[in-house]
């Protein structure tokens, strides 16, 4: 039976990988994250509270569990917060990485049959934004201190002796479970709904992730004992105004109420690439990933908010 760790539980991919992974007869899947379960259903998988930027704790549960495969969703994501609480950031995204890694070096080390594969994730920022769609080749250069983080986390796990992958992703969304934080469907939804005007950028080019797919793309990974980087994004290239408008037609919306808008004028403290977006070709052929398009993952967001309000 292999078993899977997944770091960062309460988060948008940690939930999507638990409920993708648990009650899977061949697999035990093990839910870790700071504090408690956020999840609604407690079965089928294990949980244990892990803070990853203490290196005792990650030791602790590490040599308990022994993982096969460790999937590294945590990390700090609010760029703008990065910015400006670059110590957490740090902490969260690079130093904690590096407890990881190092433990499973260790153990390895120790033990001689084991072999774990970690796959860990890393996002579009660490790019400069200046054409796009991008292939796993293209050569990073970050904008921002959370896309320094994410890159600087990317050399420890291309520098380790581990079995590694890396799924880089784009723009995701999805709903969770006890959601505190909104995503740009849901967001663009809720203010037309309400009338209100929303001044959209149109000059940020994305290919949007559901997060389904991007469970899926990870737990290929997984199965399949992929190694190197691999991109998991969504198939469809948009502006963020035309993300917008397909929301709202979606929907049946006044796209009068989308104001377009320029990054410039949005006063945010840390700068954003301009254009990404994926291609992920590599995906599709060496993985078999197939994601959604935007309007189907419009659509699954949809039904899994109606089964919420029953």
């Amino acid at each position: 039976m292999n078993k899977i760790l997944i770091t960062g539980s309460n988060g948008l991919l940690g939930q999507k990988l638990v409920y993708k992974l648990r009650n899977k007869t061949n697999i035990k899947c093990i839910a870790t994250a700071r504090g408690e379960n956020r999840l609604l259903a407690k079965d089928g998988y294990e949980y244990a509270t892990l803070d990853i930027t203490n290196r005792n704790n990650v030791e602790e549960i590490f040599s308990t569990y022994l993982p096969d495969v460790v999937i590294n969703t945590a990390a700090m994501t609010n760029v703008d917060a990065c910015e400006t609480d670059k110590e957490n950031c740090w902490a969260m995204n690079v130093n904690a990485l590096d407890y990881q890694v190092s433990v499973l070096e260790n153990l390895k080390q120790h033990n001689p049959n084991y072999n774990p594969h970690f796959i860990h994730l890393s996002t579009d920022f660490i790019f400069d934004g200046t054409h796009g769609p991008l292939d796993e080749q293209a050569i990073p250069n970050p904008l921002s201190y959370y896309a320094e983080s994410k890159l600087a986390a990317e050399v420890i796990v291309q520098k380790s002796n581990l079995h590694w992958a890396i799924a880089r992703t784009v723009l995701v969304y999805g709903i969770v479970d006890n959601m505190s934080r909104n995503n740009i469907v849901l967001w663009v939804k809720q203010n037309l709904e309400q009338g209100k005007v929303i001044n959209v950028v149109d000059d940020q080019f994305r290919t949007p992730t559901l997060a389904e797919d991007l469970a899926d793309g990870c737990i290929l990974i997984a199965e399949k004992k992929a190694q190197g980087i691999y991109n998991i994004s969504g198939k469809d290239f948009y502006s963020i105004l035309e993300l917008a408008q397909v929301v709202a037609d979606y929907y049946k919306l006044d796209k009068s109420l989308i104001k377009p808008s320029k990054s410039a004028d949005i006063k945010q403290p840390a700068k954003r690439p301009p254009i990404t977006g994926f291609i992920i070709d590599k995906a599709k052929n060496e993985l078999g990933y197939s994601p959604h398009s935007f309007v189907e993952g419009i659509q699954l967001l949809e039904e899994q908010i109606k089964l919420i309000n029953k």
